[in-house]
């Protein structure tokens, strides 16, 4: 076993696995006995780095998440492992944190949970494979799934964007938020505006918007009825942000509903429960004990991946007249993600953003994004970002790109100090994707304070268009290790590539 089996005890154990008797690898993958656990919505790995990862599932009773860990690709060589004991109050999902793993190196795990007598019911089995030197690095990224009413279409064979992410064979899948539309009924059937007629796959927990508990999780295991979704989780690790669906559209904290869809008005209880089933449904690795979303990825000398968190610590929505600062990431994030970037050793340093920069996204009468819509000096928003470039600049970070999705159209924007309002930046690349199974819009309006040029963009052929038209989008990365080149493309919902980019790494 190339792997230590005390390093990986020791960190298991103090994150509440233990080694489990043996005995699961007699129990055959994929069996399902009905007096048995079993594992209705997959499996998943997610944040993997060279040395860590974390593996989840979910069952449908009490019961232990188990599992195996084997770099033979053999189970009956596997280490066992005991992970935490699941119940109703985190749905009988379970996450368990490896530790001491070998850089480069493909793992193949199963996992399943054991009842109170000890018998394990249905596994299943997954892969992943932790970054290593002189490896080439790629990855897909994407946000936006299940809106606009467009949810899994039996017709269409499901939620087939991502198995054409899934065929691309990335070592990672950053989504960039929209994992769910929280707010978004699913109907039997949704007339198009092309006169076509959708049809979903429906459940109770979707047919209203989400706000219980059950309901917001409702949302996730619905989801994970799509075997497209299901095959990818269980191949590929999973980089998972939130944006505003996940709770509700275009909220901020405090906000007060007047939508009459709601009995629940106070958006912090309904966010504090949309985070709850955010964390339970999908991983990832916990910061210093925080249930923290923001955090970096590290992905091997090549890589570090930043996810930022734009929902929770931003201030009210703001006209587009605000001169003075707003928050968006919150001055603890801002701080944090200058102070990490430029600390980075990675080649390449991907700002995951749940939103993009330069594009005007309003609320209303109000802005809901970065950009504010005028011309000239930041305002509102736009000075933490702005602060965040310069500091950039200030410390000599390179090599810095922006991946962002919520616009539902694929894009790929330069940004120049020679065309801003604004100055104080080195040129940088922000490349949208998505939507990966929801309705298609686009383009937005561009806003020039950072000096943002639109490069490419395909957008819908009609506002709402369905993922049937074939306008659904994901971008595709992969990092040479001889030559540092990132080669970035955006596809369609068929893998078909559209528009691609090398990008050349600048040195220190």
């Amino acid at each position: 076993m190339k792997l230590s089996r005390r390093q990986l005890l020791a960190a298991s154990t103090a994150a509440g696995a233990t080694f489990a008797v043996p005995g699961m690898a007699s129990a055959a993958p994929n069996l399902v006995r009905r007096d048995r656990p079993t594992l209705p919505s997959g499996i998943a790995s997610a944040d993997v780095t060279p040395s860590s990862a974390v593996v989840w599932s979910k069952t449908d009773r009490p019961g232990r998440l188990v599992a195996q860990l084997t770099s033979h690709g053999r189970f009956d060589r596997a280490i066992h492992l005991r992970g935490p004991k699941t119940s109703a109050d985190d749905d009988f999902t379970a996450r368990l944190p490896l530790r001491g793993l070998r850089p480069g190196q493909r793992y193949d795990y199963r996992l399943g949970f054991e009842d109170a007598n000890g018998r394990i019911g249905q596994t299943l089995d997954g892969s992943f494979t932790t970054p290593g030197r002189n490896r080439p690095v790629s990855f897909v990224f994407t946000g936006d799934t299940a809106g606009q009413g467009y949810g899994i279409n039996p017709e269409l064979g499901g939620m087939i964007a991502y198995k054409a992410m899934h065929e691309t064979r990335p070592d990672f899948f950053l989504h960039s938020g929209d994992n769910i539309y929280a707010d978004g009924p699913l109907q039997a059937e949704l007339k198009v505006a092309d006169g076509t007629v959708w049809k979903n796959v429906v459940t109770e927990e979707v047919s209203k918007v989400a706000e219980t508990l059950a309901e917001y999780r409702g949302r996730y295991k619905y989801n994970l009825m799509d075997a497209n979704v299901r095959s990818l989780y269980a191949d590929v690790p999973l980089v998972a942000q939130w944006d505003d669906h996940e709770t509700l559209n275009n909220w901020y904290p405090g906000e007060i509903l007047t939508d009459d869809r709601y009995t629940e008005k106070r958006v912090n209880v309904l966010a504090a429960r949309a985070k709850k089933a955010f964390l339970e449904y999908l991983p990832m690795e916990h910061v210093s004990g925080r249930d923290r979303i923001y955090r970096k990825v590290s992905y091997g000398p090549l890589l570090d991946v930043f996810c930022l968190d734009m929902r929770t610590y931003r201030g009210a929505n703001p006209v587009p007249s605000t001169v003075g600062p707003v928050a968006m990431l919150g001055a603890e994030q801002a701080a944090w993600l200058v102070r990490e970037v430029a600390a980075s050793r990675a080649t390449w340093k991907v700002i995951a953003s749940d939103m993009p920069l330069g594009l005007l996204v309003p609320d209303g009468d109000l802005i809901e994004a970065v950009a504010n819509g005028l011309p000239g000096a930041p305002g509102g928003r736009e000075h933490e970002i702005a602060w965040v470039l310069s500091q950039f600049k200030k410390r000599k970070v390179r090599n810095a790109v922006w991946l962002t999705a919520d616009v539902h159209y694929a894009a790929a924007h330069h940004y120049d100090p020679s065309r801003a309002a604004f100055t104080d930046f080195d040129p940088f690349w922000e490349i949208v994707a998505g939507p990966i199974n929801a309705g298609t819009f686009g383009p937005n309006a561009l806003d020039s304070t950072f000096g943002p040029e639109v490069v490419f963009s395909k957008a819908a052929d009609f506002p709402s268009q369905s993922p049937a038209g074939g306008n659904q989008f994901f971008g595709h990365t992969e990092i040479d290790p001889r030559t540092g080149v990132f080669k970035v493309s955006l596809r369609n919902l068929f893998g078909d590539v559209l528009w691609t980019k090398d990008l050349t790494p600048a040195h220190h």
